[in-house]
């Protein structure tokens, strides 16, 4: 994996635990030589992530919608910085500039991107590992829906897999380096479907 799309917050929740994690998580990709593609933020955990990465010597590549770019939070420290169109492109070039998909905690807008990336494994789209890092017990119940949708039959036993997930940024990339795609249900005949 030469990069990775790391998915989180870009607001700063009052446990500093957060922000550490994030700093971390971008200065650990860059001490393995693996790039960040990220949202190209200044603020919260997404500023935190490049910090991380960029004081290490890594490389930082910010993709930023011209709504956010123009309110001034774009984050201009990084090595290449793409000011697109809206969230859609942003989502297509994350997905076109990087090897897999890590997320971190977050709101709204990370939940949209991790499942996008999950769809998108699913179908084909891509065959790249998506990741959860579940620092803190952040992301438990939603470990357990991701199963309860499976256990109910809305996600296909060949999909079960898609979500790998870990409580350190190490096993997750363990993890997601030894992860074997799956067969994506645009080469599936219609009665395995």
């Amino acid at each position: 994996m030469k990069r990775l799309a790391v998915y989180c917050g870009s607001a700063t929740p009052e446990d500093p635990r957060y922000i550490e994690l994030a700093y971390e998580v971008g200065k650990t990709l860059a001490e393995r030589s693996i790039g960040t593609v990220y949202g190209g933020g200044r603020l919260g955990l997404m500023g935190a992530v490049a910090k991380g990465a960029l004081e290490a010597g890594g490389e930082v590549i910010g993709i930023i919608p011209e709504a956010l770019a123009n309110s001034e939070v774009a984050n201009h420290d990084c090595s290449e910085l793409y000011t697109v169109s809206g969230m859609h492109e942003r989502k297509q070039r994350f997905t076109d500039l990087s090897d897999g998909f890590v997320t971190i905690p977050g709101g709204v807008g990370t939940m949209d991107e991790l499942w996008e990336a999950m769809s998108w494994a699913q179908l084909g789209y891509h065959s790249n590992p998506v990741g959860l890092l579940n620092a803190f017990g952040f992301y438990d119940e939603l470990i357990a829906f991701n199963t309860k949708m499976a256990d109910v039959g809305f996600v296909r036993p060949a999909h079960q897999n898609i979500l790998i997930h870990a409580e350190t940024l190490p096993d997750l990339l363990d993890k997601m380096a030894s992860y074997q795609p799956h067969t994506p249900i645009f080469q599936m005949k219609a009665e395995q479907l």
